[in-house]
């Protein structure tokens, strides 16, 4: 099986896993969030162990180990990125499998569960994104929308869609969903290694605000902004950026 395979795999087995504990019933809204991350996060540890044992391994539910950084091949993971989201069995949450290859995110898959029936999208599958429409579409946190994503927005003209997930926010642009995700609020490395993988392969934009490249397996895990947009979008996004900051 090819990493972007495993990739997939796993991202789909999880998703269904989480489904399964949710639809348990035993669990509250809080308590549910909790019980999904530990129980995603296992199968996806011993799985990655088991498949790939030389390769290093970071994520959200399990303590680093800095051997990592001496490693190439690195998967990052998040079991269950928007859990307040995936609490609330809204749409807007995802399962993020990534491998970063010396720093650069190479493959990776995302999954969306709560979308009627579960998608995957992955690196090694690719659609064509939809052309975008005349008037741009920004998707912003729907609890904290960042202020310099919504002066970007109004500088552009851009309708706001508040979303749950960096990883359901990320792949509405692949979808043809929406148009640009500008982030400003800080992330962790496990929350857009995977969707920026995804992205990178589809052909879109993904950089820092700054315009500088998103680099992962580094010893510090907080990557404060990301952009991820269409190509054609990208110079016009980052100029406002600028002049907003």
């Amino acid at each position: 099986m090819s990493d972007a395979e495993l990739a997939a795999h796993l991202a789909e087995a999880a998703g269904r896993i989480l489904l399964e504990v949710r639809a348990s019933g035993v669990f509250g809204e809080k308590a549910l969030g909790k019980a999904g991350d530990q129980t995603a996060n296992q199968f996806l540890v011993h799985a990655l162990r088991e498949a790939r044992p030389d390769d290093g391994l970071l994520s959200e539910e399990e303590k680093d180990n800095p051997e990592r950084l001496a490693q190439s091949r690195v998967w990052i993971i998040d079991p269950v990125d928007g859990t307040r989201e995936y609490g609330e069995a809204r749409a807007d949450w995802a399962v993020h499998v990534g491998l970063a290859i010396d720093g650069e995110p190479r493959i990776g898959a995302v999954a969306l569960p709560g979308l009627d029936g579960g998608i995957v999208l992955r690196t090694d599958q690719l659609a064509p994104v939809p052309p975008a429409p005349q008037r741009l579409r920004m998707v912003v946190s729907r609890t904290r929308p960042a202020k310099e994503a919504v002066a970007v927005a109004e500088a552009l003209d851009a309708e706001l869609i508040p979303m749950g997930s960096a990883g359901a926010k990320a792949m509405a642009i692949v979808l043809g969903q929406a148009d640009i995700y500008l982030h400003s609020g800080g992330q962790y490395e496990w929350d857009s290694c995977a969707p920026v993988a995804v992205a990178l392969a589809h052909g879109l934009h993904c950089s820092r605000i700054d315009g500088t490249p998103l680099v992962y397996n580094q010893a510090d895990v907080y990557l404060p902004d990301l952009l991820i947009c269409r190509k054609e979008h990208a110079a016009t996004v980052l100029g406002q950026q600028k002049l907003v900051a």
